[in-house]
């Protein structure tokens, strides 16, 4: 039975170079992502996973972000758009993760 996680996160905004979306997964969803995921992280320590937002579904990975001390999923442009997200929005959204 695939894991999934719920749970609401601001989404904010990373600009350097280029603007990225992103929200920040609460620390208890980060730490067992983390336990979980030993062996099947990926590059840059990512794990893949599917997320749902509204009526939106896509899958994509996550990432540990050492400033944050937690996972940050990234929100592309057409998630954004289509659930119509802005800056500083509280997003209600569900993760599962693929290897687990």
């Amino acid at each position: 039975m695939p894991l999934v996680y719920r749970f609401d996160a601001e989404l904010w905004l990373h600009a350097g170079e280029a603007a990225w979306y992103f929200v920040t997964l609460p620390d208890d969803v980060s730490d067992d992502i983390e336990a979980r995921s030993d062996g099947a992280a990926r590059g840059f320590g990512s794990v893949r996973v599917q997320v749902t937002v509204g009526a939106t579904v896509w899958a994509t990975s996550v990432f540990p972000d050492s400033k944050r001390g937690a996972y940050v999923l990234p929100v592309k442009r057409h998630v954004r758009t289509a659930e119509r997200l802005r800056e500083g929005d509280l997003v209600s959204l569900s993760i599962t993760l693929i290897d687990s």
